[in-house]
């Protein structure tokens, strides 16, 4: 018997402490000018409203390029984000910064790398959604878990 195959389309919702506590609480930090450790308050447009969504995010800056990755998967910000055409703005108190983001390939060598370096930086926050891949596993571990974590490249507009 196979094992089953790994749904690509994975996503882990919050719990009730990180949706109404947690979340609240960075984004709300974020919203008065206070990074915690490179959080931002993604804005996207509502793939099916139109409305603005906002969800607190870690921006990462590793060699001079800046990029998200999804820790709980393919979820509502990353469905908005490639539904407008990866236009997205990023928010740290009055300061808004839009972007263009890509979808970098899970395969691409370069997501390896961005996850290693997004686990090294937060994998307190949030190792509990990698499956026990974390900053010091091998490039095949981490390229078996790149399809569950979408990864951007971003490019100021």
């Amino acid at each position: 018997m196979s094992a089953p195959t790994p749904n690509p389309m994975h996503y882990k919702a919050p719990g009730w402490f990180t949706r109404n506590i947690f979340n609240r609480a960075v984004a709300g930090l974020t919203w008065l000018g206070i990074s915690v450790m490179g959080s931002r308050v993604l804005e996207t447009t509502g793939r099916t409203s139109g409305l603005p969504r906002r969800t607190p995010v870690n921006l990462l800056r590793l060699d001079g390029r800046e990029y998200l990755v999804s820790p709980r998967g393919h979820g509502q910000w990353v469905r908005n984000v490639r539904a407008a055409d990866g236009r997205l703005a990023l928010l740290l108190g009055r300061k808004r910064q839009a972007y263009v983001a890509r979808e970098l390939s899970p395969d691409d060598p370069a997501t390896v790398s961005i996850l290693r370096a997004y686990l090294r930086k937060w994998k307190a926050e949030v190792g509990v959604f990698f499956e026990g891949v974390g900053p010091d596993s091998s490039d095949a571990e981490l390229a078996a878990i790149a399809v569950k974590h979408p990864t951007f490249e971003l490019t100021r507009a």
